[in-house]
């Protein structure tokens, strides 16, 4: 297919300093998990972005100097000529495929708490580190800055050695030394570095104009800076301490990459914001400078990004998260294939890999991640190893993506569904308040499944054991692998991570699960809530209750509200939303027992009791794998044997219940492996320390 000519501008080259973007798309920095621990699987991750069509393939954060790290989280390194090898690895993957390669130096002053180097953090004044842990930065003097100063320089030194082509000054996501010098809250200096925007503005420009004089003569110098610190008069704003900054600057960088802070709202998820959010906070920067623009905010739809380009918001289309979810996205729109984009669906899984110091892992996209260590490639995968059936049950995100995958093998595959709708929880679940995006989940899915002649699918076919042994390989259908993905149930007895006994009483009460309201089921009156689960779903289904007017309490022995939103950088903005709404919040409690028209609950520290009204009780608490057709068939061997069945598996929450993210990947590893060669013990590379 030829590309739409509509598209063709996205495609220009675009010049940034001394160097040459082959196109528009631009792979901003972004975490990943993996940084200086793990160079060869990052290499191999942005070396596939560069193969995708990314113009500028970017680093995540790197730490230019021991005085500022970040462990137990993994990013960059620099600091010192022994981490050039390493960053040399990315460089060179990103090369191969025509793409320039980009690095983001930085120090993160106030907010590094150096654990592991044990050195005292800096900041432009005496500061507490903005964690709780028992650290105070100490004010920095002038040979601090100069020394700062220094520490930037060799580290843009290092970078053009270690084949860099794009060097950034780095003040943005409130994260970076910076960024500390440049606001008022937290530079209270009286000397030329503090007290006027020009003397807080002094040190920005300094290492600006360090780092081109530095590298400039072959590197672009590139600026990531904040617009918008949503503090109101305490904080840099787009209508005002934004624009002065870029209009001071204007002229200096090769490049002006623009977003919103901190990371929360930079990286915000569907949940609350849609793509394009950050336009109205950034579009003035391009009438302000000559220089290439480039921002972000989830761009998924190429309309959109065409739009961009035209309306002279920006020059060239900056991505993290949708080049996470599809690192093929700009060749989808080169070769006519757009509709094949596997778009961002803005849950932030990504994130909460980093946040977690492991592998980079995307709901959309099984493969991020795992191109070095299994040697997975997004858009090729190896072909079938015979002309064997494969009868996939269930067409929730594990059925779905393991069709998909059996299916681009070249497999035969049957998908059966019991019910109408394709895509079980992804359907359920996107029907709920904010999560609409998930959808894509199944919509990609179910798109490039009715595009396969080899792969056929059947609604409404809940099928019995004696169904699938009657089908098998002797019969007409011809399959000999049947691949399970049946989903799970909720508990509705309370068994979860605080009761590993039922809940006395619930036959008292009316009791419901999140199946239950998924299923249109009525609530009614005074609703508890109690979340043993801490993740999205019991303050979603919270917010659905009380916008139908129940009143409403959410129960938690969390210490706050779907705590482990945390790692997705939602948790403020969920528990402020039902703040908003008038849903009552009663944190570190347990729901200890129900009665007639109450519950029981009590704190988890002393254990003192309280009753309060209740007319309906919602647990969500855990699943139950439903894995009863598994145990049918796996429970007599001798037929499956004569029926010709060769593999029987179990897969997604059918196998161990967990994240969306989690079905997608056990389904796609379910169809890499089938009549795969055996794995040795661990079945993945590792990234070993040299002795």
């Amino acid at each position: 297919m030829k590309r739409d000519p509509r598209f063709d501008i996205l495609f220009e080259p675009v010049k940034i300093g001394p160097v040459t973007s082959k196109n528009r798309f631009f792979q901003v920095p972004h975490c990943n998990g993996m940084g200086y621990l793990r160079p060869k699987s990052l290499a191999a991750m942005r070396g596939i972005k560069a193969e995708g069509g990314w113009g500028v393939v970017c680093t995540e954060e790197v730490y230019i100097h021991s005085s500022s790290e970040c462990d137990p989280l993994v990013e960059g390194r620099l600091w010192d000529d022994d981490d050039i090898p390493a960053l040399a690895k990315m460089t060179e993957a990103v090369h191969e495929h025509g793409s320039l390669a980009g690095i983001e130096l930085q120090h993160g002053g106030y907010c590094s708490t150096n654990h592991y180097s044990r050195i005292p953090p800096i900041s432009p004044s005496p500061i507490s580190v903005d964690s709780y842990a028992p650290i105070q930065a100490r004010a920095m003097d002038k040979s601090d800055i100069r020394n700062f100063r220094k520490w930037h320089r060799k580290a843009a030194l290092r970078s053009k050695q270690a084949g860099f082509d794009l060097v950034y000054v780095y003040a943005a996501h409130s994260g970076t030394l910076l960024t500390h010098f440049l606001s008022r809250r937290i530079n209270r200096r009286t000397d030329e570095y503090g007290g006027s925007l020009e003397n807080r503005v002094r040190l920005f420009r300094e290492l600006i104009e360090d780092t081109k004089d530095a590298v400039g003569d072959s590197c672009a110098v590139a600026v990531r800076f904040c617009v918008e610190e949503f503090l109101g008069s305490q904080g840099i704003t787009s209508e005002n301490e934004g624009k002065e900054i870029i209009e001071m600057l204007a002229e200096l960088p090769d490049l002006w990459d623009v977003n919103i802070s901190d990371w929360s709202m930079d990286s915000a998820t569907s949940r609350f914001e849609s793509e394009g959010y950050q336009e109205q906070y950034m579009s003035f920067v391009k009438s302000m400078t000559s220089k290439p623009v480039v921002g972000v905010g989830r761009f998924t739809s190429p309309d959109t990004m065409l739009s961009l380009i035209q309306r002279g918001v920006m020059d060239l289309i900056g991505a993290a998260r949708p080049s996470i979810a599809d690192p093929f996205l700009p060749k989808k729109i080169e070769e006519g294939r757009e509709d094949e984009i596997r778009e961002c669906i803005g849950c932030n899984i990504c994130v909460m890999s980093d946040e977690l110091s492991v592998p980079i892992s995307c709901t959309q996209n099984p493969t991020m991640g795992e191109e070095w260590r299994r040697g997975w490639h997004p858009e090729r995968i190896e072909p079938r190893n015979s002309d064997d059936g494969v009868l996939v049950v269930g067409g929730g995100p594990a059925g779905l993506e393991c069709a998909l995958a059996l299916g681009q093998r070249g497999y035969r595959v049957i998908l059966a569904e019991a019910s109408a709708e394709l895509g079980g929880r992804v359907s359920r679940e996107s029907r709920l308040p904010g999560l609409a995006e998930w959808g894509r989940v199944r919509d990609y899915r179910v798109l490039m499944l009715e595009r396969m002649a080899n792969v056929t699918i059947y609604r409404e076919n809940p099928l019995s054991p004696d169904e699938i042994f009657e089908f098998s390989a002797e019969d007409q259908f011809d399959y000999s692998h049947v691949m399970l993905a049946n989903g799970s149930s909720w508990r509705r007895n309370g068994l979860g991570r605080i009761h590993r006994e039922p809940i006395p009483g619930l036959d008292k009460l009316q009791v419901f699960t999140p199946d239950d309201i998924m299923d249109g089921v009525l609530a009614k009156g005074r609703v508890v809530v109690f979340d043993d689960d801490h993740f999205y779903m019991g303050g979603v289904l919270a917010e659905k209750l009380r916008r139908e007017g129940h009143d409403v309490l959410l129960v938690t022995p969390a210490p706050d509200i779907s705590t482990w939103t945390h790692k997705t950088l939602e948790q403020k903005k969920i528990q402020k939303q039902l703040m908003d709404l008038g849903v009552e919040l009663a944190t570190q409690t347990n729901l200890t027992a129900a009665e007639t028209g109450k519950v029981e609950l009590s704190c988890i520290f002393t254990e003192r009791k309280i009753e309060r009204e209740c007319d309906s009780l919602l647990l969500v608490t855990e699943r139950i794998p439903n894995d009863g057709l598994f145990d049918s068939l796996n429970g007599d061997p001798e037929r499956l044997t004569n029926a010709g069945i060769k593999t029987l598996k179990c897969i997604g929450d059918s196998f161990a219940p967990g994240t969306i993210a989690a079905a997608v990947y056990s389904g796609h590893l379910a169809a890499r492996e089938l009549q795969a060669e055996p794995q040795e013990e661990v079945p993945f590379l590792r990234e070993r320390i040299q002795i």
